[in-house]
């Protein structure tokens, strides 16, 4: 018997690397395995064939999605095709919720069941979609215990599997550690500034062309030197114009760093970086931030009205307090980046409170192995592979085949029945 057909939707960069490293413990709990689905490079590089790449249509803002509205459709149908030809065993639902929500009610009427990997912000705006997690869902991931509380209390079947970075970021030495026996005495003679726009294309739009005005005021009142830290998923060609530009105003190249982006993030005593996963990324490895924002002028406006959290970054919101400083909208202004970002470079008091903050954030993102709890929740939904003894014994019929009894056999049975109760209640 194989391991059966598994679809795997990712909508964004961090959904692609955290279902990639959860695919690859999957695949060793089920040898065999067929992935197909909605991702990018790093899905792709562990064998799922993708129906679509999904840098089409990942953005940041609620005006800024309808542009893509269109495009995103056509993907879902593309999708549930090719469910309705494959017939996977169980779907796994990477984040992305206002995609992933609506194809979960697609393949609930299809009958195949529904892992959900990364948690929508329920608990942060607009609640009451818990109810259609709760129809949809058959179980839910999730990366924060205080989530696992929240959908117990609306009972929804859920497992806290804890957060795959602190397996995937390592422990490094900063730039401000000091040297054994050293004491610091004052801010060092030359920084390193580490910009992180994002890997969406709308936010380094939005964001790297501030980012890089800001580092150049840095360079006029101090001695910086600033690194580009590519997202895996952001191709150089895309980033080429801006890096032009930039290099047109200060006549040298900016250096872009990919390959060993944790060890330069590291080795920086400042990061300016996009809201979002890359946070908890920069904070785990104890480089001090200042944290952007910037949307739209309707997305933010829709923002303020539905969203009601203290702090915007995953950072703050993790710890509970501001532990980094938060800039939307239009404190993103060049010349007030650049003037907070000098004001932490040169207090190492400041600079040493943040590091202690940041310290927390490791434990507080739970024990390691998460990829490999998340995949025995999703193996849990697939067959195993039988001996050709037991197959012999236990002969596998047909999902749906209807035995000599009446009764429904063959490994879809449970699905089937679920996918027929299903029918006659919405009849």
């Amino acid at each position: 018997m194989s391991a059966g057909d598994l679809l795997v939707v990712a909508g964004e960069a961090s959904g692609d690397q955290h279902g990639a490293r959860m695919l690859r413990e999957l695949k060793r709990l089920r040898p065999g395995l067929r992935a197909f689905g909605l991702g990018s490079d790093q899905l792709r590089a562990e064998g799922v064939e993708l129906v679509a790449d999904s840098r089409e249509i990942s953005v940041v803002g609620i005006s800024e999605a309808l542009g893509i509205l269109p495009r995103a459709r056509e993907i879902q149908d593309l999708l549930v095709a090719a469910c309705e030809r494959r017939r996977p065993t169980v779907a796994v639902l990477i984040d992305f919720p206002e995609f992933n929500l609506r194809l979960a009610r697609k393949l609930k009427w299809l009958g195949i069941p529904v892992v959900y990997y990364i948690s929508p912000q329920v608990w942060a705006w607009r609640k009451g979609r818990v109810r259609a997690i709760s129809e949809l869902v058959d179980r839910m991931l999730v990366l924060f215990a205080f989530e696992a509380d929240f959908y117990r209390h609306h009972r929804v079947p859920v497992t806290h599997v804890g957060h795959p970075l602190v397996d995937e970021i390592p422990a490094l030495a900063g730039a401000w550690d000091s040297p054994p026996g050293a004491r610091p005495s004052g801010p060092p003679a030359r920084f390193q500034l580490a910009l992180m726009p994002g890997s969406r294309r709308s936010e380094i739009r939005a964001l790297l062309p501030r980012m890089l005005a800001a580092s150049r005021a840095l360079q006029r009142q101090a001695e910086v030197e600033a690194v580009l830290i590519q997202a895996p998923s952001v191709t150089a060609e895309f980033l080429a114009p801006f890096l032009a530009a930039h290099e047109a105003e200060t006549g040298k190249p900016l250096t872009v760093v990919r390959a060993d982006r944790f060890e330069a993030i590291a080795a920086s005593h400042l990061a300016l970086c996009a809201s979002g996963t890359a946070t908890l990324e920069v904070g785990l490895l104890g480089t001090p931030m200042l944290v952007l924002y910037r949307l739209g002028a309707w997305s933010y406006l829709l923002a303020r009205a539905l969203v009601r959290l203290p702090h915007f970054s995953l950072v703050n919101l993790v710890l509970g307090r501001g532990a980094v400083p938060e800039l939307m909208q239009g404190a993103t202004a060049p010349e007030n980046i650049a003037a907070r970002a000098l004001e932490l470079l040169q207090s190492p008091a400041r600079i040493a409170t943040m590091r202690r903050d940041l310290a927390a954030l490791r434990p507080a993102l739970g024990r390691s192995g998460a990829s490999q709890r998340a995949a025995r929740e999703v193996a849990a939904f697939l067959p195993e592979k039988r001996t050709a003894a037991s197959e012999t014994t236990d002969p596998v019929l047909p999902a749906g085949f209807v035995g000599a009894n009446g009764a429904l056999a063959g490994t879809g049975a449970r699905r089937a029945s679920r996918t027929a109760a299903s029918r006659r209640g919405s009849a």
